[in-house]
């Protein structure tokens, strides 16, 4: 399994649907697009030149939301 599999399947497991596809921009250069939702209206989008990289910052966003959640549920 490759590492942006993991991600996704770690993603999945956590109840998020994820759909992603790759594009050219205007250049001519691969871009990839992920899209992640879940129940509540929860949604990210992100964009990177790298399918791993793209994997890996969509993780990071929806970490950095969660964290952002529980301090404002603390406070």
């Amino acid at each position: 399994m490759k590492d942006w599999e993991i991600i996704a399947d770690n993603l999945s497991k956590a109840g998020w649907s994820l759909g992603w596809v790759s594009a050219l921009d205007l250049e001519g250069r691969t871009i990839w697009i992920v899209d992640a939702h879940r129940d509540g209206g929860k949604r990210f989008v992100v964009r990177a030149d790298e399918k791993l990289t793209v994997f890996v910052e969509l993780e990071s966003a929806i970490r950095a939301a969660a964290a952002q959640i529980q301090t404002q549920r603390k406070t």
